[in-house]
């Protein structure tokens, strides 16, 4: 798996130094880490991945306390042979939990005072589990406009007034409750059939 990935950090020198630490896994490491805020990782096209999978990035800061705590990162693959991955929001180790359930995909490590970046070869389904991966960001958008869309409804429908209520403001427009009603079940059906169709209006 020689020189397969390739990592580049801002004002750097290309890296592909990846060591193999099993079949389907390998660490390049990361020095001087408090001044990267993105890092690119990709296919160099030496060699294509195996049919059917995906590389999965795992980031792991330094700790001379313990070992490595990964943390995935998104993926790459032979269709997305690249990907820029922020590092500056991840959380530091001291901020993680305890349990390390990625550390099998690397082994048994050592203390490291260096950041490193993991690359292990998994199954593509395995892509659609990541925190970054398309699929839950697309519910992430879903799920956000759906409760913003019902408390904006929530909010309007505390201020609503029968007809005989309505004291006379001129100057003042009003909107019927019911096309804010209709309006919000439009937009949900629409973003139920295509998360994304916000994009293109």
């Amino acid at each position: 798996m020689a020189n397969i990935f390739g990592l580049i950090v801002s004002g750097r020198l290309v890296q592909t130094d990846f060591t193999p630490v099993s079949e389907t896994s390998l660490i390049t490491t990361i020095l001087d880490v408090d001044s990267i805020n993105h890092a690119v990782v990709f296919l160099t096209g030496t060699t294509p991945l195996p049919v059917g999978t995906v590389a999965v990035v795992y980031w792991s800061w330094p700790d001379p306390n313990a070992p490595p705590n990964w943390q995935p990162l998104g993926h790459i693959s032979n269709a997305k042979p690249s990907a820029i991955f922020k590092i500056s929001n991840l959380k530091k180790l001291h901020e993680l939990s305890s349990e390390n359930k990625f550390m099998s995909a690397f082994g048994q490590q050592q203390i490291c005072n260096n950041a490193q970046i993991g690359i292990s070869i998994e199954p593509e389904t395995n892509a659609q589990l990541l925190p970054n991966s398309e699929a839950q960001q697309a519910h992430s958008y879903v799920t956000f406009a759906q409760k913003m869309l019902e408390n904006l409804v929530n909010f309007v429908a505390s201020f609503s007034v029968t007809q005989d209520q309505m004291t006379p403001t001129p100057g003042v427009s009003y909107i019927p409750l019911n096309t804010l009603h209709t309006w919000y079940q439009n937009f949900e059906r629409r973003l139920q059939q295509n998360p994304n169709f916000w994009k293109s209006n």
